[in-house]
């Protein structure tokens, strides 16, 4: 893992494969630790260069204040494309999980000409908030569970993994494979304030950013080979939203994990990096 300028900050990034390989950005959702290691150990045994990166004010990449963002939407997405050129000069495959995808849309949109195809991962088409009246809303039965419980101390790192295990419960996910990530989200943290880590733990960040404009409206603009990818049984962000981004953007492909919720079961990440590849075909 290392740190990179791009557009102005600092962002911690992490590379897998063959540089000369063709660029694969895996933007992270916040950290880049959402995107499994297994999956990119796959995609660059795949001949594809991966490199997997924190957001702004998570993980190793510049943090001021995560309570109070001075930057928007669009800085992040000016953030991927600045770093996937600087990377390699060549378009990119970029590819975006939860959050980190409303990223790579507006990258998409804004910074067409850094790109060559996108992934979507268990995303949705508007930004966070209320949400358009024909897509799902989170659920609200599992979102009550999520929230009515106690926060933990965010600076003890065993309480932090508990509360994580005890959220994918909730959630439908692996209660270990939470707990394992959740602790190396908090060793990777690198302030050791409580606001910080739960920054980087939850992600909050996103519920004080400026989304604005809407670019859902601009989705019929995306001309990149676009995959989308979903779990079945995603409470959080429920399936019609991923249907709806494969509907708007034209010619998108829909993967849809039958067993999965929010995160990417270990038993489907031969599927999903298959389905990676194949977007970009041999390039």
């Amino acid at each position: 893992m290392a740190t990179c300028e791009a557009n102005g900050v600092e962002l911690g990034v992490q590379s897998f494969g063959d540089l000369a390989d063709p660029l694969l950005l895996c933007i992270g959702g916040t950290t880049m630790l959402s995107w499994p290691d297994e999956l990119c150990h796959a995609l660059a045994r795949g001949g594809r260069h991966v490199v997997r990166f924190d957001l702004r004010d998570s993980g190793e990449s510049t943090t001021i204040d995560p309570l109070n963002p001075d930057y928007t939407l669009r800085d992040l997405a000016a953030d991927a494309a600045a770093l996937a050129v600087s990377i390699d000069p060549r378009p990119a495959h970029l590819a975006g999980i939860g959050v980190g995808a409303m990223v790579a849309q507006v990258a998409t949109l804004d910074y067409p000409q850094a790109f060559s195809e996108l992934t979507l991962i268990g995303s949705r088409p508007v930004a966070p908030g209320p949400v358009d009246p024909d897509l799902p809303d989170h659920d609200q039965s599992t979102l009550g569970q999520l929230f009515s419980r106690s926060m933990p101390d965010w600076t003890d790192r065993e309480a932090v993994a508990s509360y994580a295990a005890e959220g994918a419960s909730i959630l439908g996910n692996s209660p270990e494979n939470a707990r394992q990530l959740a602790a190396r989200v908090w060793d990777r943290t690198p302030d050791a304030s409580a606001p910080v880590h739960m920054a980087n733990q939850l992600g909050m960040v996103f519920s004080k950013l400026d989304c604005t404009p809407r670019w859902r409206e601009r989705l019929g603009d995306i001309t990149l080979p676009t995959l989308v990818v979903h779990g079945r049984k995603d409470p959080f962000f429920p399936l019609g939203n991923g249907q709806a981004l494969a509907h708007e953007i034209p010619n998108a492909q829909l993967l849809v994990l039958e067993s999965a919720s929010t995160a990417i079961p270990a038993s489907n990440i031969a599927e999903v990096a298959g389905a990676m590849l194949d977007l970009g075909g041999s390039r």
